[in-house]
């Protein structure tokens, strides 16, 4: 029974799927992720952490003070002066905000119009279901369509861009006029949420949507407990942030500690044509559509992929921004890093693997010592 015990308290890999399952069922598109930090800060609370709220709405938790901390008045404008930055405080990051829409408009049927929240691509949300969430908290479903959706009776419909002018929700309510919607409690500003329709498979698939970023988060839960449970102080000071904005593109840019020197977002790693990781990998981002990542911050990653026997690839990818980017886009001085699990169908119905999971596990650990 102990040893039953005990190796279910170190599979952490589990946990991590496990915790990924539970976020993705918690609706947060960006701008309405209040459910999804107050679940966070109890599971940090559960393990011992003392998390708080981020003033924008994210979550803020030091794991440890390094075993090697800086000195009494070091922060990052001292490494100019010979300290080394690749040992002091880091920053890692995730993101919990996903993609999703809002009530742009009432038509004269009864149908609603959308605009987007981050980049969710109508042609990848044709058909789905999804949630109306009222200002006075009452959900309402619906379905995204394309407008006269009967193939039936539109001879337009293969030939029908799909985009936010041509679709609608259809609500699952008696609605036949704007008057009737409006009832309802519907308006102009209603969050939508998208199903994401979660599956994790026998040969272990992981698939859903939003896999970005509520797979990395879970994994930085993991790491968290893995700290926690194995009694463990790296040389650095370790914080996490798992922002909220990220897919609108100001996620972390602010709340960085003033002692952080290296940022390392844990976002998904890109798979796709001309690009060499696979869902089963750790994906090391050496430049996305903002520049290279920091020279010295790649070369350890791989180094300590390369070390600790690591599942890794090195990628360039084509259309990405990242926490990381943001934060240096406001201007912090800080090396900056970023890595993830291969997701395949980003921004669509998303697929990863296990064994993703666990190699940027691996890689955390081999890379924060």
């Amino acid at each position: 029974m102990e040893k039953d015990m005990e190796e279910n308290r170190k599979d952490y890999v589990e946990y991590m799927v496990e915790e990924a399952q539970r976020l993705l069922a918690i609706d947060s598109p960006s701008g309405y992720t209040k459910k999804a930090a107050e679940y966070l800060c109890g599971v940090y609370r559960e393990m011992g952490y003392e998390p708080r709220l981020t003033v924008k709405g994210g979550v803020l938790v030091k794991l440890c003070e390094g075993a090697c901390p800086p000195k009494a008045g070091e922060t990052p404008a001292s490494v100019e002066m010979g300290a080394d930055p690749s040992q002091g405080p880091i920053l890692l990051m995730a993101h919990t905000d996903t993609l999703g829409a809002m009530v742009s408009g009432i038509t004269a049927e009864g149908r609603l119009k959308l605009t987007p929240l981050g980049g969710l691509n109508p042609n990848n949300t044709e058909a789905e279901n999804c949630r109306i969430i009222t200002r006075s908290g009452k959900i309402y479903t619906g379905t995204f369509q394309l407008a006269n959706a009967s193939i039936h009776v539109n001879r337009e419909f293969n030939d029908k861009k799909r985009g936010y002018d041509s679709m609608e929700v259809l609500l699952d309510e008696l609605a036949e006029n704007a008057d009737d919607v409006k009832k309802l409690g519907i308006m102009t500003g209603d969050i939508v949420c998208f199903d994401p329709r979660t599956v994790v498979t026998p040969s272990g698939y992981i698939k859903s949507r939003f896999l970005d970023d509520k797979l990395s988060t879970a994994i930085l839960l993991g790491y968290a407990r893995y700290l926690k449970e194995e009694g463990i102080t790296p040389a650095r000071t370790i914080y996490q942030h798992i922002t909220v904005f990220e897919e609108v593109g100001h996620g972390a840019c602010a709340s960085v500690p003033e002692d952080v020197t290296e940022l390392l977002s844990v976002d998904m790693g890109c798979v796709g044509d001309g690009l060499s990781c696979t869902e089963r990998q750790v994906s090391i981002c050496s430049k996305d559509s903002h520049g290279p990542y920091h020279y010295d911050v790649v070369s350890s990653l791989i180094d300590a992929a390369q070390k600790a026997g690591v599942d890794y690839a090195v990628d360039v990818y084509p259309y990405y921004g990242s926490d990381a980017d943001a934060a240096l886009d406001a201007g912090i001085d800080a090396r900056h890093g970023l890595i993830g699990p291969g997701v395949y169908a980003s921004h669509g119905y998303e697929r990863s693997h296990r064994d993703g999971v666990k190699n940027t596990f691996e890689l955390l650990k081999a890379y924060l010592g």
